[in-house]
């Protein structure tokens, strides 16, 4: 058994916190203009990746080391310095006295994830495919554009995010530990995926289908597929972020992915 106690969340925790701050420094690489940029403070680690990124926030926090008046402090200047929003997601299993901190220094909650993980074991096999028309696998190289116009195909539904979530998953793509993977229905992509490897951990993020092409069984076969790879590169934990009682967590479910905690989101009122 693999128990869902703090020295897992401490893995699970470090492993996203490394995953964005890849993406942060692919960010700063290839868009300089942005500013991205990412310090450690108290063990968390403070990322900017511009404004209205959702990196843009701290991860770990209360998780590495004590965090007080002055930590707190030494962050909200990070993000003051950068002119941005100011927000930690918390991890249950960290510092008790951290969130009623956060609530004193006028921070609010405004988010709810679910952190699910399962064991992986060096001989994990797929399931067998539920539609033999879908086609899974890793994305070659010269592919990162193709990957990110099906990623954010589903941002169709929700005018204005198109460019956001184009560009967000070129950054995505191109960021050191990914590993995307495509879903292609009849040899056209469909649904995408992210993988990201750090320390024996596999983070799946980033899932999504074009509309047209859902409810037919391309992201369940890109969880396993994804599984499998990283199984492959030793592996022997996988994780993935969820909303409450969302598909994607019923998706993880059914591939025997179990809720660790729930993290909370504080942002700090401006």
């Amino acid at each position: 058994m693999l128990f869902a106690d703090y020295a897992l969340a401490q893995r699970l925790e470090r492993t996203e916190a490394q995953t964005n701050a890849a993406c942060v420094e692919a960010r700063a690489r290839l868009q300089p203009a942005v500013g991205a940029t990412w310090r450690e403070v108290a063990g968390a680690y403070a990322l900017f990746d511009g404004p209205e990124s959702p990196l843009t926030q701290t991860f770990g926090l209360g998780m590495f080391g004590a965090v007080g008046a002055a930590e707190l402090t030494e962050l909200e200047a990070f993000f003051a310095a950068q002119a941005a929003p100011v927000a930690h997601e918390i991890c249950p299993l960290g510092d008790e006295a951290l969130p009623p901190r956060l609530a004193a220094r006028g921070y609010q909650p405004v988010e709810y994830t679910n952190v699910l993980y399962r064991a992986l074991e060096a001989d994990y096999a797929p399931a067998a495919a539920s539609n033999p028309l879908l086609r899974t696998r890793r994305i070659g190289a010269g592919e990162e554009g193709r990957w990110a116009q099906t990623a954010a195909g589903w941002s169709t539904e929700m005018p204005g995010l198109e460019a956001f979530m184009l560009d967000f998953g070129q950054i995505t793509a191109h960021s050191a530990g990914a590993e995307p993977f495509l879903a292609e229905l009849r040899g056209q992509p469909v649904a995408a995926g992210g993988l990201f490897i750090f320390d024996g951990v596999a983070l799946l993020a980033g899932a999504s289908t074009v509309p047209a092409a859902r409810r037919q069984g391309a992201q369940l076969a890109l969880l396993d597929a994804r599984l499998h790879h990283a199984a492959a590169r030793g592996c022997t934990v996988a994780m993935m972020g969820a909303r409450p009682g969302s598909q994607s967590q019923r998706n993880a479910e059914k591939q025997g992915f179990r809720v660790a905690y729930t993290r909370t989101k504080w942002l700090r009122a401006r």
